[in-house]
């Protein structure tokens, strides 16, 4: 059996299916697409769901894929086995409606024995044990020796996630030798031990389970397949696990190096080792497909990763960053397979890098606060953490939970999980955890996925913004229905409209739609897989299925939104000009009234590199460059240099836009035909929407005179308020105004401590003695808290053992308390927060403070008497 490469056998299998004639499509992002139940994507076919449910037309009826996955619910047993990892990339072929069994199991079998020479003898085949028609096919027409065949029942052999299409499954096994297996005189395929590796399933789609739990029969079964791609390396290399296969094998070295330990050293080593190999595979991937480190959804799942090797580095004696350099070796294992990788090589570094100094900053200190707990837990003979002690940890510290839990159990220790979680007030986690309960769920159908697969909808508008078209459906709320008359709400689909369908970040049109009886107003226009649905609602008439309509869209708002959307595409370059090649689009919003463009950068874009930006755009707009759009296949496009933007979805021909010399993006959108039309472009905004994303608000056209009259009124209002005579003399006026504000409040503030000064002495007049303690207290108006401490403070030089109380009222319904004390004071007893506690309940207020000194609030001002009598009771 020859030696392979995991990515040689990457490239053998696709081609071996391409000349299958199967269509080789690139691995989809990990960010699943247009599927809520999924945080990521952790299966060859999950991002081919649309094609099986028939949502989607596929781009051929075979398909073959090389797909990155992310699995995380055994995240804690990865390192501490050699088994199990959170990223994996599956090979896959899959038939849509076109050959079934015969074609597929074939097919399996010679790549296997053929390409791959693979020993026969070694080979095994489970079936279903219902499934006659795959046992036959395999034995009779492939050859397999029935010795080698078995047959497993519904856990093992049928795949199906409750209602909708599922069927029996095929799986291949490799027999790895008795030196891997138990020792079993029963030991076989099925056993638990390591010596019987499945590495291929194949999955015959034939049925659909109806909600009666009956086993329908599908017109046009499909095939789904899924191949580990590290793990029939590990079998054409003789290697015992997914961490000795060549490439990942490769990054572990790398991280040895940087630790100054070898693999095999020892198994606390190992466990490391393995963790920051998986754990930086998965974060390169995840960063390059769009995710960020965050405390939600899949930037968690980041966050975890990052930052359960961080802490494993430190283990392995790794003081400084370091992650950010092994990212390196990643891209260099899989750029050729994924360009993607070393196009954003700088961008992935830097993002990991970042969230290594975050963690840097909080871990010591947080890692301290742990070692107590935990030597706290041993003294009083405990083995929990309270949960309120763990969520301390994460809300302070930015220690994840499972963080906590891994390093307590290295102590034998556990966290009071429950307490944790309502101490989190139901929170993401939950809702976290709750998704990915449901992850490979999401077949459940609605009104339009029942709708026929020919009604579809051709986008005509580009060059148009009046034509015509046939009526194919009308939905109103979740059925179907013949007609719609006057007044009513209602979702049109055409086989044809110049009417944009909102994607892409670019709102919907909006217009007129009118047949031979009947007026509508169209609301809004969205998109839905291959058909393009018109909001309406109906002004006049009734129409009708089958009926003609002629169709207007609002120009006015269709070229502000151009407008605005070929902004957009000039802004992206210019903050890559300015800002660096990292820059990569995290999202926008292209509406008639203002643009959104939201980006990935690290730290807040200055004055200065803001008013570039615009100046660069601009420079564009009135170069008045000609924008033209024209159709070519991905490769081509992407070698031309067009920009893909991360979300969008490809297909084998796309629509490239440019913009002259200086922009060139892959974008489906509308534009002006040259830039002048833009007129300018102003930014408005630039914030931070998450960590490590930007966004910039900006408007053009008639926006930016809209925005410069805005301006100038306020500029005439403030003038007026200043009492300036032109523009030029506002500055001056400001200046000058707010010079004498501050000796105002100076003056203000010395008259005011005069006046508290002024008023100690009659406070002294007023003491008491309890004890042996001298007690001050007194009712004062409208003084600030430093006013108090400094009456505070004079009055505790009057003796050794003093106690000062003071109400200080600021409003009709507001108030403060204070109180301090002396050494002397506190050592009989005394404690300030006590006191200004009860006190201030007594005025419908609260607080508290150190037994030297306290603050509190009140609401009640007209209780201070009442309060200063229960001072009397707590000095008794």
């Amino acid at each position: 059996m020859q030696y392979m490469g995991l990515n040689e056998i990457r490239e053998k299998y696709l081609a071996f299916f391409e000349s299958k004639g199967h269509l080789r499509l690139p691995s989809f992002p990990l960010i699943p697409q247009g599927d809520a139940s999924l945080l990521l994507i952790n299966a060859g076919m999950a991002p081919l769901k649309p094609y099986f449910t028939g949502k989607e037309v596929p781009p051929r009826k075979r398909v073959t894929t090389c797909q990155k996955c992310i699995r995380t619910p055994d995240i804690e047993r990865v390192g501490k086995t050699a088994r199990h990892g959170t990223f994996f990339e599956m090979l896959g072929n899959f038939s849509f409606g076109d050959y079934f069994k015969t074609e597929v199991t074939a097919w399996a079998w010679e790549f296997c024995t053929k390409v791959m020479e693979l020993p026969v003898d070694r080979l095994y085949v489970s079936v279903y044990e219902e499934d006659d028609e795959a046992y036959d096919i395999w034995t009779k027409q492939i050859g397999v020796a029935p010795d080698h065949m078995v047959r497993f029942g519904k856990e093992d052999n049928f795949w199906e996630i409750g209602t909708g299409p599922c069927g029996p499954c095929s799986e291949l096994y490799f027999d790895r030798g008795e030196k891997f297996g138990c020792g079993s005189p029963d030991c076989k395929v099925g056993c638990d031990c390591d010596r019987f590796v499945e590495f291929w399933n194949l999955v015959f789609t034939q049925f659909d389970k109806d909600e009666e739990g009956n086993y329908n029969r599908l017109a046009n079964p499909n095939i789904d397949t899924g191949m580990g791609l590290e793990r029939i390396a590990a079998i054409m290399q003789g290697v015992s696990n997914l961490f000795e296969v060549d490439t990942v094998r490769n990054i572990m070295l790398k991280i040895s190096e940087a630790a100054g330990v070898n693999y095999g050293d020892s198994e606390k080593t190992d466990v490391s080792l393995r963790i920051i190999t998986d754990h930086i595979r998965s974060t390169v991937m995840m960063v390059c497909d769009g995710v960020l480190p965050s405390n939600e959804g899949r930037g968690y799942v980041l966050r975890r990763l990052l930052r359960r090797a961080a802490r494993h580095g430190k283990l392995l004696g790794i003081s400084e960053a370091f992650l950010y350099k092994i990212a390196e070796t990643v891209v260099h294992e899989s750029k050729d397979a994924y360009p993607e990788l070393e196009e954003k090589q700088a961008y992935i570094q830097k993002i990991i890098k970042l969230e290594e100094a975050r963690f840097d900053a909080t871990i010591d200190q947080g890692l301290n606060i742990l070692e107590k707990f935990i030597a706290d837990l041993k003294a009083a003979g405990k083995t929990e953490l309270s949960g309120a002690d763990a969520f301390k940890l994460y809300d302070t510290y930015g220690f994840p939970l499972d963080l906590t839990l891994e390093i307590l159990s290295e102590q034998q220790l556990t966290v009071d999980e429950a307490a944790f979680q309502e101490a989190m007030n139901e929170q993401r986690t939950r809702a976290r955890e709750a998704r990915r309960e449901g992850e490979e769920a999401g077949w459940s159908n609605n009104v339009f996925d029942e709708l026929d697969d020919s009604i579809t909808t051709a986008f005509v508008g580009y060059d148009a913004t009046a034509g015509e078209g046939t009526v194919t459906a009308i939905i109103m709320g979740d059925e179907q229905v013949g007609s719609i008359s006057k007044g009513a709400d209602a979702v049109v689909i055409l086989d044809k409209t110049v009417f944009y369908g909102e994607k892409g970040g670019q709102v919907g049109d909006t217009g007129l739609m009118t047949a031979k009886n009947a007026r509508m107003t169209v609301i809004d226009t969205k998109c839905q897989g291959t058909r393009i649905l018109h909001v309406v609602k109906v002004e006049e008439g009734t129409l009708a299925l089958g009926e003609t309509v002629s169709l207007a869209v609002d120009t006015d708002r269709r070229d502000a939104i151009a407008r605005n959307h070929t902004a957009t595409h000039l802004l992206h370059r210019a903050l890559k000009d300015v800002l660096g090649d990292h820059i990569a689009q995290a999202g926008s919003l292209v509406s008639p009234d203002r643009l959104r463009f939201d980006f990935s950068h690290f730290e807040g874009v200055t004055a200065e590199q803001l008013a570039e930006v615009e100046t660069r755009a601009n420079a564009q707009i009135l170069r008045d460059l000609t924008v033209t759009t024209e159709e070519l296949p991905i490769e081509e496009a992407k070698k031309k240099g067009a920009t893909a933007l991360f979300g969008e979805k490809y297909g084998d021909t796309v629509r490239v836009v440019t913009a002259g010399d200086y922009s060139m993006e892959l974008c489906g959108g509308c534009h002006v035909n040259h830039t002048a039309r833009i007129g300018l472009v102003k930014i408005l905004s630039e914030s931070s929407v998450a960590a490590g994303v930007r966004r910039i608000e900006a408007v053009t056209g008639a926006g930016v005179l809209a925005f410069i009259r805005e301006r100038e009124a306020l500029i005439a209002e403030t003038m007026s308020a200043a009492k300036a005579n032109h523009a030029g003399e506002l500055v001056q006026k400001v200046q000058t105004l707010s010079a004498d504000l501050k000796a105002a409040q100076k003056t203000a503030d010395e008259l005011r401590g005069k006046l508290a000064v002024g008023q100690i002495q009659g406070i002294l007049d007023s003491k008491k003695i309890v004890g042996e303690t001298t007690v001050y207290t007194a009712t004062l108006q409208g003084l600030t808290v430093d006013d108090l401490r400094n009456i505070g403070d004079r009055l505790k030089d009057t003796a050794e053992n003093v106690l000062v109380v003071l109400a200080n009222v600021t409003g009709d319904a507001s108030m403060n308390w204070l109180a301090t004390a002396t050494k002397a004071a506190v050592a009989s007893g005394i404690h300030c927060g006590n006191i200004v506690k009860a006190l201030a309940t007594v005025t419908g207020g609260g607080g508290g403070g150190k037994p030297d000194s306290a603050q509190a609030g009140g609401k009640n001002p007209a209780k201070a008497a009442e309060a200063f009598a229960k001072l009397e009771e707590l000095l008794g």
